[in-house]
């Protein structure tokens, strides 16, 4: 059962002592795999605190911690142009684990289709990400969090498209057209960065008209930085997503990868494969049901495209 405010407000006291606990209230975005309330304090400052739901959450909570720890060290010297989510006490649960509290980072979350071009909002957002996959790999690494090489990160999207596949309902356009990407060996030379893996609206929050803080690091690994990229080039109005890309490829040190708003295009679509398989292996129609019309659409969309783009070199 899901623990309700206040048991949250009760862990929190104990998991920073001295904290008087004045009000509780539920957050705006709740998530699926922790409870969380936004706890006021006697002085009005306002605490995040957060329990898994059930052992995989806790694990991933865990190593979320042992991150943002070596995170927090970058955000002080000022290589991380946003706060993180650094916790400041924990409670154990009695099935096991911990309930984390942190302060609350102040900020709405990003609404990334109001978003417009140039040097204001998208570009913080474009330096942001960069700022993240500028980040030392062995910062992943030292957390035991999951790290690949370029190749073995396509061969990792091939399973994925190898087991959508399998299932029957993806449309065979799509198939040859990711196959056809999967097999270009040169779309997929890059160098490997942190990646933070979940990005969306509600994780990127915005203050002021900058970004201000990033939330959710449990899926951080080291693979490709396009992923971190993908949500905002297919969500963003596309003047939007040439400043995201600009202020993004002028603050990186690395040498342009002339592929990766391609790669990021891909990784958009494979998101609906993921979605696809999330339902046949929760047992989930709707859900099913939901990435199938958006895996057609996609199709349709996709085949428009192409065919306007032969009708155009004829």
């Amino acid at each position: 059962m899901p623990r309700s405010p206040l048991a949250l407000a009760a862990l929190a006291t104990v998991a920073v002592p001295g904290l008087d606990a004045f009000d509780v209230r539920r957050p705006a975005q709740p998530g699926t795999d922790y409870d969380v309330a936004v706890v006021i304090d006697s002085t009005r400052r306002r605490w995040v605190v957060r329990a898994p739901q059930h052992a995989a959450a806790g694990a991933a909570l865990e190593a979320e911690v042992a991150l943002i720890s070596r995170l927090a060290d970058h955000v002080e010297a000022g290589r991380l142009p946003f706060a993180v989510p650094q916790p400041v006490g924990f409670a154990h649960l009695p099935e096991g684990g911990r309930a984390a509290v942190h302060a609350e980072i102040p900020g709405d979350p990003l609404r990334v289709e109001a978003l417009g071009p140039g040097p204001g909002l998208a570009a913080s957002v474009g330096r942001a990400l960069a700022a993240l996959h500028e980040l030392p790999t062995s910062l992943v690494e030292d957390a035991g969090l999951p790290v690949y090489d370029a190749s073995a990160y396509r061969e990792r999207r091939q399973a994925e498209v190898d087991e959508a596949a399998r299932t029957g309902k993806v449309p065979t356009g799509l198939l040859r057209r990711w196959e056809a990407q999967l097999e270009d060996v040169a779309l997929w030379r890059f160098t490997p960065t942190v990646v933070h893996g979940d990005l969306s609206g509600d994780r990127v929050l915005v203050r002021d008209g900058a970004v201000s803080g990033i939330l959710g690091w449990g899926d951080t690994i080291v693979a490709d930085p396009a992923d971190d990229l993908s949500w905002l080039l297919v969500g963003a109005a596309p003047d939007a997503a040439d400043s995201i890309m600009e202020a993004y490829q002028l603050r990186r040190t690395e040498l342009i990868d002339p592929h990766l708003a391609r790669r990021a295009m891909l990784a958009g679509e494979l998101a609906l494969a993921r979605w696809l398989m999330y339902g046949v292996r929760s047992g989930s129609d709707e859900v099913v049901e939901d990435a199938v019309g958006m895996l057609e659409d996609l199709d349709a969309h996709t085949s428009e495209a192409a065919d306007a783009e032969n009708v155009s070199y004829a």
